[in-house]
């Protein structure tokens, strides 16, 4: 079972969609998914229920973060790094998707959505597989 197909799994037991993407690289992420999940779950639908960035891109991030981070909590020098990274994945899924917003992805303020949360799911599933394999890096 590949990625995509993995977090759709988990997406339809109930996960949320930033659980569904940030497990689905559980191996990658050197970490169980069960803390994985207690990690991503306020980052469900938009963050907290409040339709803002989409849990699918959080969790990307999520990932972007393990892979990035230095995890030196003395002085940490990896930030610039990582929100270098983390903006062009936020431009990637904007331009594959429409928005970051939840809200306006699933259109809750328009009627008329952009995309569906298993593409959004997808999507991130997407950017966080090209940040891995060194995409971002040096754009």
């Amino acid at each position: 079972m590949n990625k995509k197909e993995y977090a759709a799994e988990l997406h339809s037991r109930g996960c949320n969609c930033a659980q569904s993407v940030f497990c689905a690289f559980a191996d990658e992420c050197g970490m169980s998914e069960d803390v994985m999940m207690k990690i991503a779950e306020g980052f469900g639908l938009g963050c907290g229920g409040m339709e803002g960035v989409c849990g699918a891109l959080s969790g990307a991030l999520m990932v972007a973060g393990m892979k990035h981070a230095d995890g030196n909590i003395e002085a940490p020098k990896s930030k610039k790094t990582t929100y270098g990274v983390a903006k062009k994945m936020c431009a990637d899924f904007k331009a594959k998707c429409g928005s970051l917003i939840c809200a306006q992805l699933k259109g809750i303020e328009s009627s008329k959505p952009l995309m569906p949360c298993p593409a959004c799911i997808d999507t991130g599933i997407e950017i966080a597989e090209a940040m891995l394999g060194g995409k971002y890096d040096n754009d």
